[in-house]
């Protein structure tokens, strides 16, 4: 199989989808790999790093989606690279499909094969694509909003951890999954004073018993979330439904009970959002105040640490572009629950229950796990 590695073009993206290792174990299996020029510069992978590991290096994208069986991407497709994904070609990449109904039919009309790093799912549930970027997410919002709560930036001027005399930040985190978990964590270790909100309560049990005393867990329910806005500095939103756009928690009227300067991480933004006044930013410009609350909702967080981000994330989609190549998708799909998960369209027909519903398109149930 011919795999093709393009540059990533989404604006302030700096990771790239493959390591030299990778190329490597390709090539050693019998398949040819397309590198774009400067496609690991982001990463600082130089392009002989994977001249030397065999990879051929081409100038630009067109000759790579002319050419390659499967494209191996970090980040959805960008509107100038969509006539160039042929019918019948793999695209494996995050898609985030709910949250974007011009990506999902444009992704239709090329009758290419679109599948999705954030719905690869094991049988016990877990999103092992998704995890590691969600991790970097995670402790990026607090690492972030760190950063937006300083007055320079329109924050209420708030150290995170206070000092002694004077009372630390109060955080309150909605969801309780791998990005919640994660912003709690690093939260904890500022000595914030952190709210983590869940619906599950085996989960809260858990995270009962791993976090730190300064971590309470909640039952997230209207009222629970409209007490924690009234106290929050910093909101972070880190809900997720696989597949499907996250669900809206937070009201644009509830945004009036938070205190002027607070600030708001919203990391489910790559799947529309859990805020009523959620709308894409990016790293140039990434953020905008609605009634005094500063929102932060960069749709690619883990981009701006685009070295940890490519390793944390190669390290996982190895394993599965490997699979892919070897057998072909279908193969790979009938032998792989996971795999056969990800597969959100094929062949022109939406695939995955989630993004059909979502933008109410016949569902083809052909890679059903």
């Amino acid at each position: 199989m011919i795999v093709g590695v393009p540059k990533e073009i989404k604006l302030d993206e700096y990771r790239v989808s493959m390591l030299p290792v990778g190329v490597e174990e390709l090539v050693r299996r019998g398949h040819q790999v397309l590198v774009e020029a400067g496609a690991g510069l982001g990463s600082g992978l130089a392009d002989h790093d994977y001249l030397a590991q065999g990879a051929e290096m081409v100038s630009g994208p067109e000759e790579i989606f002319a050419r390659a069986d499967m494209i191996v991407k970090v980040k959805e497709p960008q509107p100038c690279e969509w006539p160039l994904i042929r019918q019948g070609q793999i695209v494996f990449t995050y898609f985030h499909f709910a949250a974007d109904e011009e990506l999902t039919r444009a992704i239709i009309d090329t009758g290419s094969t679109a599948v999705a790093y954030e719905t690869l799912a094991d049988d016990n549930g877990r999103l092992p694509l998704l995890t590691p970027m969600s991790e970097v997410a995670g402790r990026m919002s607090i690492q972030e909003g760190a950063k937006y709560l300083e007055r320079p930036q329109m924050g209420r001027g708030i150290l995170l951890g206070g000092v002694p005399g004077v009372a630390p930040a109060n955080i309150t985190i909605l969801g309780g999954g791998v990005v919640g978990a994660n912003a709690a964590k690093i939260a904890a270790g500022f000595n914030a004073n952190i709210g983590i909100l869940d619906i599950n309560m085996d989960r809260l049990r858990y995270l009962d018993d791993i976090m730190p005393a300064n971590v309470d867990v909640l039952f997230s329910d209207r009222h629970t979330i409209r007490e924690q806005l009234a106290r929050a500095d910093l909101v972070v939103g880190a809900v997720l439904i696989p597949g499907a756009k996250a669900p809206r928690l937070i009201e644009e009227e509830d945004l009036k009970r938070m205190k002027p300067g607070s600030v708001i991480i919203d990391v489910a933004v790559d799947q529309g959002g859990c805020i009523a006044t959620t709308r894409p930013t990016s790293h140039s410009d990434p953020t905008y105040i609605v009634h005094e609350v500063v929102h932060y909702c960069v749709t690619n967080m883990p981009g701006a640490v685009g070295r940890t981000s490519t390793y944390a994330l190669c390290n996982v989609t190895l394993p599965w572009v490997l699979q892919i190549a070897d057998r072909g998708i279908e193969e790979a799909a009938s032998h792989s629950p996971p795999l056969a998960r990800a597969i959100n369209m094929h062949q022109g027909d939406v695939t995955n229950r989630a993004v059909a519903e979502t933008f109410d398109l016949k569902y083809s149930p052909q890679f059903v796990a």
